[in-house]
């Protein structure tokens, strides 16, 4: 069984720890879009030519399915391509739904943070719509830390120099949850908890995600092979100039979920 992920850096490694998790037992392909990221600053079009590119190369090489493991990805793109290929793709969607179950309870707020492109999607609104939540939902838009994440670059003066200036304006003490929508913010949760109250919860979808490919591929009939095979690509499909990053943060994660 060959699973591709996608994402434009190297936040899709948290969804793909959780995989490692939950489906060891498969060879799977990483791709990263390095040339064109962050996604969150692109436009619409942009991105969903950017996403097609990528699940051309992994249909060459006969992937068994997909994880767009990008939320800003998701939101341009995943909806149209998955009339384009034959192979499932399952993709990103903020954990806002727990997050406001969790507030609900608490009588507090949920702080929703993403990149500017995942927030101003129909796609977002209509989840916040569906849940009758837009009285407890704010956001946020962080892409700053997209940047930080590709330089490698997680609990320095410069980061927190960032969050600082961005959560001035924000009362935080008034949200009970804070949902991390975009892949590369869990490498920024023992950070960002920082900032708030040590009763404060933190929701993602990486683990849902590869639930429900779990499920999938268990419909489909497609069973996992003794293999764990991890290969990294970048944009086109060609080698990393050096992968032992990207491995380094894989392992790390792995270690906090």
């Amino acid at each position: 069984m060959k699973i591709g992920f996608f994402d434009s850096g190297i936040g899709g490694l948290t969804v793909l720890g959780h995989a490692l998790n939950i489906l060891p037992f498969a060879e799977y392909v990483y791709y990263a879009d390095i040339e064109h990221l962050p996604y969150g600053e692109k436009t619409k079009n942009e991105v969903k030519q950017y996403v097609q590119n990528a699940l051309d190369y992994l249909a060459e090489i006969k992937v068994d399915a997909v994880v767009v493991a990008c939320n800003t990805a998701t939101s341009a793109a995943v909806g149209k391509l998955r009339k384009r290929y034959s192979f499932p793709i399952v993709g990103m969607e903020p954990a806002v739904k727990p997050a406001a179950a969790y507030c609900k309870e608490k009588g507090k707020k949920v702080l929703v943070l993403a990149t500017s492109l995942t927030l101003r999607e129909e796609k977002f609104y209509q989840l916040v719509q569906r849940l009758d939540a837009d009285e407890t939902v704010d956001t946020m838009a962080l892409g700053g830390l997209v940047k930080f994440a590709e330089q490698f670059e997680f609990d320095t003066p410069n980061v927190h120099h960032y969050l600082q200036q961005q959560f001035a304006s924000l009362s935080l003490a008034d949200y009970g949850a804070v949902v991390l929508g975009c892949t590369h913010f869990p490498l920024f949760k023992k950070v960002l908890q920082e900032w708030f109250a040590p009763d404060t919860q933190f929701f993602d979808g990486s683990a849902g995600t590869i639930n429900h490919l779990a499920d999938i591929l268990k419909q489909r009939g497609i069973a996992p092979s003794i293999d764990d095979k991890i290969k990294f690509v970048i944009t086109d499909g060609k080698l990393p100039p050096n992968d032992v990053d990207y491995k380094k943060i894989l392992q790390t994660y792995l270690h906090t979920i």
